[in-house]
């Protein structure tokens, strides 16, 4: 059997998803240049599939992969992280049986047909992370959230957040009103013509507000936008045939089907009472990320977002688990503008030609017009079906330019977090296989980062993160 090394096609980046990732307690972070900013203080969070392999068996996506979190807290002692699994129930059971006992997202439960009807989809907790005030929710797409402790992350068990019937989901992009510090979500009920839960929060995370829509078929969708007053939803021509899902004879993965023909659907809804507004057809795209949203002074509703012109993004996330990809799999940062009474799209303009993914604004521009929109991306000369997404960059909408973080060959830094006038991300060096955490000045995303942090174990190529402030 070939290892990892002798394996020519490998990539570097694949070094960190191959082994299963090593969990440390609190520990604290040696500096390996530069220096903490003084004014930089709380924490950092990050989630990400930690565990794509047991028994000698891999999993059939990379979704599948059971979720870690790491959290880096800044004080005036330092830095210090902490890096634990989530403690979900299935992830419990299949550590004492050493082996996998559930289906996933791109997996059925192994062994007898039977067996599919008996376990349930696992829980991964493996998508993004919600800070509140008094715990940290681990997300995922298909239940509750799992809590856990904010400083340890000692997991409590699922939480319904004094709302969630037992059978809803609570998806793993919510978004955060940062003047009123209002929540809402969603979460898809799986059927032959799926729901669309709506929910509105206060900032303790606690539902105060719910609503059901139901949808033409079962889409993919995966995120939303809050833009001023109004949730809005791209339902992407994706569809789910749930029957062999439901009977456990079919993975979600598999059950998709791109029919561009149904092109994309736009449903606004308002955010204070979650009544539809508007619906309407465009042209079809798929998108797992919106970078944001917002109302201009026209009335018009400004969304930006990373668009694909296709699926392959699927398969090409299915092969990262096994640690090869070739397919390709490319995105534009795409600004779409629309008339949210009749939900009509008015314009579709191309921001940025180059493929990237995790699109955000600064917390603090969540919901309103943003200067700026940060992002990963890949490298000038990348070779895309075979790499991963390897820098990080900043657009800058008043000048139409692009600021760029080039970590160097075989450098892959993880989505980027604004924190002020800084950027944090975790960055994975394939060359010397170790995990840091880089700082950066907002302002030079160009030049050195102005500190960076030796992590003590490899952390796996994640997903989504947070910054709470202390």
């Amino acid at each position: 059997m070939q290892t990892l090394d002798q394996k020519s096609t490998k990539k570097a980046w694949a070094k960190a998803v191959i082994e299963p990732a090593k969990e440390f307690p609190p520990t604290q972070l040696p500096i390996i240049a530069g220096s903490i900013p003084n004014r930089l203080r709380g924490t950092l969070y990050r989630n990400g599939a930690a565990r794509l392999e047991r028994g000698g068996v891999r999993v059939g996506h990379w979704f599948d992969g059971d979720g870690a979190i790491l959290a880096v807290k800044f004080t005036d002692a330092g830095a210090s992280a902490v890096y634990r699994y989530v403690q979900t129930t299935g992830y419990q059971a299949e550590t004492t049986a050493g082996k996998f006992l559930y289906g996933n997202y791109g997996m059925t439960a192994p062994g007898a047909i039977w067996n599919q009807w008996l376990r349930p989809v696992k829980h991964a907790a493996n998508t993004s992370v919600l800070a509140l005030p008094d715990k940290l929710l681990a997300l995922w797409e298909g239940n509750h959230p799992y809590a856990l402790d904010l400083e340890t992350l000692e997991t409590h068990g699922l939480d319904n957040l004094g709302g969630l019937d037992k059978d809803l989901a609570y998806s793993a992009h919510p978004k955060v009103d940062p003047h009123t510090g209002e929540i809402f979500n969603f979460g898809v009920t799986p059927s032959v013509n799926a729901v669309l839960n709506i929910y509105k929060s206060d900032y303790t995370g606690k539902i105060l507000q719910k609503t059901k829509f139901t949808l033409e078929g079962f889409p993919a969708i995966h995120d939303f936008v809050l833009a001023g007053q109004y949730l809005i939803f791209f339902a992407p021509p994706v569809r789910i045939n749930v029957i062999p899902v439901l009977f456990g004879v079919g993975t979600y993965s598999d059950s998709m089907k791109w029919q561009p023909e149904l092109g994309t659907e736009i449903l606004v809804f308002d955010r204070e009472t979650l009544t539809l507004v508007s619906r309407a057809k465009t042209e079809p795209w798929y998108q797992w990320h919106f970078a944001n949203g917002y109302v201009d002074p026209s009335g018009t509703v400004i969304i930006d977002f990373a668009r694909y012109q296709d699926f392959q993004t699927n398969q090409y996330l299915k092969e990262i688990a096994a640690g090869e990809t070739h397919t390709l799999a490319e995105t534009t940062l795409t600004r779409v503008q629309l008339q949210p009474q009749t939900g009509k799209v008015t314009a579709i303009e191309t921001l940025l030609d180059r493929t990237c993914e995790f699109p955000l604004v600064p917390n603090a521009n969540v919901g309103q017009a943003s200067r700026y929109t940060y992002m990963s991306i890949t490298r000038p000369g990348t070779d895309i079906s075979q790499e991963i997404l390897n820098a990080i960059a900043r657009f800058d909408h008043k000048t139409q330019t692009l600021t760029e973080a080039n970590p160097g060959e075989n450098f892959y830094p993880s989505e980027p977090v604004p924190v002020e006038d800084w950027v944090l991300t975790v960055v994975y060096d394939g060359n010397s296989h170790r995990s840091e955490v880089w700082i950066y000045d907002s302002d030079r995303l160009d030049q050195e980062p102005i500190c960076k942090l030796e992590l003590p174990s490899v952390i796996p190529h994640s997903f989504h993160g947070t910054w709470k402030s202390q």
